[in-house]
């Protein structure tokens, strides 16, 4: 292993151990039996509007910062937002990096440079951030994805890039 490499996050003891911290009752993994119904693509990614939805806890200064126990709000942080002020909080994961560089949890740059070469025809105007780790599935099911879903479709994105941290 090189030397400045970190070792892997043991994932499941580190969010068993933070949720339990937290007062949860032992977590149960959620395993979908019901095969996923994706959306045809209808045309190619260099004529959609790319939108992105990213559960980094990542905001924009001047907006409230995401809480941990089942925040299941979401910010609409506009897609020209400066990186300087783009914000990260979160409770599953080490933020040293992401708050020297959010673009290794928000690669906001990266979508500015695909539009710009026209990979993609136009970024939504709002990307759309959230906690991820939300405990609650029935709250993130029935209330968080709903209204995720709805704003997608109200500005008219074409394809949705999905950013899990």
């Amino acid at each position: 292993m090189e030397k400045d490499r970190k070792p892997p996050v043991n994932y499941i003891e580190r969010i068993t151990a933070t949720y339990s911290a937290l007062g949860y009752e032992p977590y149960e993994w959620h395993h979908e039996d019901t095969e996923l119904e994706l959306a045809d693509v209808r045309k190619s990614l260099s004529e959609s509007k790319l939108g992105v939805i990213a559960t980094g806890g990542i905001y924009r200064a001047g907006q409230v910062a995401f809480t941990y126990k089942d925040d299941v709000s979401y910010r609409a942080i506009p897609s020209d937002t400066e990186v300087e002020d783009l914000r990260a909080t979160h409770f599953a994961y080490d933020l040293t990096d992401a708050r020297k560089d959010i673009n290794v949890v928000f690669p906001i740059e990266a979508l500015w440079r695909i539009q710009r070469e026209g990979q993609v025809k136009e970024l939504a105007q709002y990307f759309y951030t959230c906690m991820g780790g939300i405990y609650s599935r029935r709250r993130v099911n029935e209330e968080l994805a709903p209204a995720l879903v709805q704003r997608c479709l109200d500005d008219e994105i074409d394809v949705v890039l999905l950013i899990p941290v």
